[in-house]
C-alpha cells in the first residue's frame, strides 16, 4: 500500500465530511486507505462516518487523548509505505497524493513533506514552512522584525523567508495540518512526543528529522485548503497549552541562560495572548450578494430561500467558471460552489485566484445539504444547511 491518511478529528463534524472526500477523490487511482481517529468528539461525527463512509477505518478514542497520541494511535493502524498526517479541517486536490507521493520518491533523503496551504479566503498561511524557531528566531518572530525588515534574510528563517511561497525546497519545520513521511521513519524516531498535548509536536517531529540527518521540503506544486481554527477554541485553555507547548520544546531541545528563559517566558505569554485575541469571536459580515456556480439549477431555490436572499445562478452547462458580470465586485459577494460539479482542484485553484477581491466562498460537498466555509483563518467557520 502506498499511503495511509491519517485525520484525528475532535468535534468537527461537517468539515471532517468535506475533508474525507477529498481525500476519498485524491485516492481514488492510489492503493491508499484513510484512518480517521476521533478523540471522544461530542457531535456526531461518528455517526456521520459509519453511514457516510463505512468502508473507512474509524478509530474512536475514550478521550481527547491530545494531537500527538490521536496521531500515534492512527499510525499504528497503518499499512501504508508512506503516512500522511492531515487535518480535518483542510480539502486536498484531486492530484495532491499523486504529486507529493511521486516527488517525495526522487527524494534519497526523505523526511517529511509539506504543501502550499491556503486559508478559506485563498491567502497563503506562511507556515507552511518555517525555520527552527531558536531562541532569537523567535524573537525576531515575536517582536515583528520579519515584517519589518522582509529583506533581512537573518531575520526571515521563522517563515523561511528565504524560499517564496511558489517555490519547492528544503526548509526545517512544516505544519501538522499536512506531514506526508515514511511510515518506517516516522516509527523509528517515535512519532509525536506525546509529552506535548498540542501545538508545538510538529515542529518537535520535523526537528528530530533534522537530528537523523533527513531533508525536510516544502513542496509548493500543489494548494491545500487549511480552514484553521476548527478544532481548538482560543480562550484561556488554549493560551496555558500554546505556552506549555512552547516551553517544552525549549526545554527539550535548547539550553538557555536563566535570564533568557524569563524573556522567553514573558515572550510566549504576550504571544499566546495575541493569539488568543485573534480568536475572539468577531461580528460577521453578512454577504449582500451570492452566485452559485452549479450546473442544476434545482438547488437554485432551495439556496435562495434558505440565504433569504436572492442567488444568481451561473449555469456550469453554459458558461465558464468565472466571475459573473451580474455582479457588482463592490459589494460583500459570496461565491457557492457546488462540489457535485466543480472538482476540488478547480475550488481550490478558484479561491486562490481570486484573494484578496473582498469575496467569500463556500463549498456544497458532492451528496450533502450544507454550504461550508471560512472567511477568516482565525476563527471558526460557518456551516449553513439546506435541510
Amino acid at each position: 500500500m502506498q499511503v495511509s491518511v491519517i485525520i484525528l478529528n475532535y468535534n468537527v463534524r461537517y468539515f471532517l465530511e468535506l475533508c474525507v472526500l477529498s481525500v476519498q477523490s485524491a485516492l481514488a487511482h492510489i492503493e491508499g486507505e484513510i484512518i480517521v481517529v476521533d478523540n471522544n468528539s461530542q457531535d456526531d461525527s461518528c455517526e456521520m462516518m459509519k453511514q457516510r463512509f463505512p468502508n473507512v477505518k474509524l478509530i474512536e478514542n475514550k478521550d481527547n487523548s491530545g494531537f500527538p497520541k490521536g496521531n500515534n494511535i492512527g499510525v499504528a493502524a497503518a499499512q501504508g509505505k508512506y503516512i500522511c498526517i492531515l487535518n480535518p479541517d483542510t480539502v486536498v486536490a484531486e492530484d495532491t497524493f499523486a504529486k507529493v507521493l511521486a516527488f517525495a520518491e526522487w527524494q534519497n533523503d526523505i523526511g517529511v513533506v509539506g504543501v502550499k496551504l491556503i486559508d478559506g479566503s485563498g491567502n497563503f498561511l506562511p507556515e507552511s514552512k518555517r525555520g527552527v524557531p531558536t531562541p532569537f528566531v523567535a524573537f525576531t518572530k515575536m517582536m515583528g522584525l520579519y515584517k519589518l525588515f522582509p529583506k533581512v534574510k537573518l531575520l526571515g528563517k521563522y517563515y523561511a523567508q528565504q524560499l517564496s511561497e511558489n517555490e519547492t525546497g528544503k526548509v526545517d519545520i512544516l505544519v501538522g495540518a499536512f506531514m506526508l513521511m515514511k511510515r518506517d521513519l516516522y516509527l523509528e524516531i517515535g512519532g509525536f512526543d506525546e509529552n506535548c498535548f498540542m501545538y508545538s509536536d510538529d515542529i518537535d517531529l520535523s526537528y528530530r528529522m533534522l537530528l537523523k540527518g533527513k531533508s525536510n521540503y516544502y513542496y509548493h506544486e500543489t494548494t491545500v485548503i487549511h480552514y484553521k481554527g476548527e478544532s481548538t477554541v482560543k480562550d484561556g485553555v488554549y493560551m496555558k497549552r500554546f505556552r506549555e507547548a512552547m516551553e517544552f520544546f525549549y526545554k527539550k531541545h535548547f539550553k538557555v541562560s536563566r535570564v533568557f528563559s524569563s524573556f522567553m517566558q514573558a515572550g510566549i505569554i504576550f504571544f499566546s495572548f495575541i493569539k488568543m485575541f485573534q480568536g475572539q469571536t468577531k461580528e460577521k459580515k453578512t454577504a449582500q450578494s451570492y452566485i452559485f456556480y452549479s450546473s442544476s439549477d434545482e438547488l437554485i431555490n432551495k439556496i435562495a430561500s434558505k440565504l433569504q436572499k436572492k442567488v444568481v445562478f451561473h449555469d456550469l452547462k453554459t458558461e465558464k467558471m468565472v466571475i459573473s458580470s451580474k455582479i457588482s465586485l463592490g459589494t460583500k459577494t459570496e461565491m457557492l460552489l457546488d462540489n457535485n460539479c466543480i472538482s476540488f482542484k478547480e475550488i481550490i485553484n478558484f479561491i486562490e485566484s481570486l484573494k484578496n477581491k473582498g469575496l467569500s466562498f463556500k463549498v456544497l460537498p458532492k451528496n450533502t445539504a450544507f454550504l461550508i466555509g471560512s472567511d477568516n483563518s482565525n476563527e471558526r467557520g460557518a456551516i449553513i444547511k439546506l435541510e
